[in-house]
């Protein structure tokens, strides 16, 4: 079959015509691959970071948000069938530990990830545990299947507390954070912020329903957010950026008892006032991670079977499965949106 993998422990990745196709072993279908989006994660292992050295072995097929067509159901499988259309969660957790046993199975004690610590998606085929076959309806594209990953991570980040009614700040416009603003606007928050210092990404956050659109550097912030709420704050603040900056302005416009949540990974320790900004303040902050399993996945059906969810800003662009090479230097020369892969 066709892939992409990491060959070599280097920079870059390596088209392949003559891959196996995977083997169904008992409790696993076989998944043709119908499309399968590039994640952070994966430019990481592209580009061969401290991150990626530590966790990748390779040769290895990389890769994790997908949708597709099940071809071939393993032994002991029950529920789903040749011909079924799933997207696919990439946790594989162990179903033994502490948290798997109390309902945590997406922060697993012994966690593997599709892609990472076991065989992706950038393939024509991948064989994946049951668990981690979602069933997708028909009226949802294989294209938006491919989305359901990343649309999870906003859905578990933005609904992890009350977001109806209040007023939501959100900062970076990447596809989740755009993905948030949607998920958000469509759970019913009033006012939404849309923050991020790019012209080109935040300029999409308008149509995926934020009212107020706020570049730092060029626009202030906190003057802002203070003029637009009589001085009070935003209830919630949610940070998918990642950035230090972005974070300790959050803590600034937050209210006084409001929630924050961060989900966007940063690169170095962040140095918060926990003073002012929590203890006094009594800021409520929380971390997400991924999807809640399967909590997560029933949030979002909900939200696509109301026609609530309008994902096609967070799209960058699709290409052919052999034209990755084009589909990461678009990411890296910053055009905005997820691109796809199609095999």
């Amino acid at each position: 079959m066709i892939g992409i993998t990491k060959q070599t422990a280097a920079p870059g990745a390596t088209w392949r015509e003559d891959l196996p196709v995977p083997e169904v072993g008992p409790g696993e279908v076989l998944v043709k691959v119908k499309a399968t989006a590039i994640c952070g994660t994966d430019l990481h292992i592209y580009d061969w970071t401290p991150w990626a050295q530590a966790r990748i072995k390779p040769p290895m097929v990389f890769g994790h948000e997908f949708a597709g067509e099940i071809v071939e159901v393993g032994q002991n499988v029950t529920g789903f069938k040749v011909g079924d259309r799933v997207a696919g969660e990439t946790h594989i957790s162990c179903g033994n530990c502490y948290f798997c046993q109390t309902g945590d199975q997406h922060i697993c004690a012994d966690m593997k990830i599709i892609g990472v610590h076991v065989p992706g998606s950038f393939a024509e085929y991948i064989s994946i545990p049951v668990s981690c076959a979602w069933k997708v309806s028909p009226s949802v594209s294989y294209e938006d299947a491919a989305f359901l990953e990343p649309l999870g991570v906003a859905i578990h980040g933005v609904l992890s507390g009350e977001i109806g009614n209040q007023t939501v700040a959100i900062f970076g416009c990447g596809p989740i954070g755009l993905m948030g603003i949607n998920v958000a606007s469509a759970s019913g928050a009033n006012q939404i912020f849309a923050i991020e210092p790019i012209e080109e990404k935040v300029n999409l956050a308008k149509e995926m329903g934020a009212t107020t659109l706020l570049r730092p550097g060029k626009d202030d912030v906190l003057q802002a957010v203070m003029d637009a709420t009589n001085g009070i704050g935003v209830d919630v603040v949610i940070d998918f950026s990642g950035s230090a900056k972005a974070i300790q302005s959050g803590l600034q416009i937050l209210r006084k008892g409001g929630r924050m949540t961060l989900t966007g990974l940063p690169n170095l320790p962040v140095e918060l006032d926990l003073v002012d900004g929590v203890i006094y303040k009594e800021a409520r902050i929380n971390g997400t991670t991924g999807r809640r399993m399967y909590e997560t996945w029933l949030q979002a059906d909900k939200l696509f079977q109301a026609g609530k969810l309008n994902l096609d800003p967070a799209k960058g662009g699709t290409f052919a499965l052999k034209d990755f090479e084009q589909a990461f230097a678009a990411i890296k020369a910053g055009k905005p949106g997820k691109m796809v892969l199609i095999p």
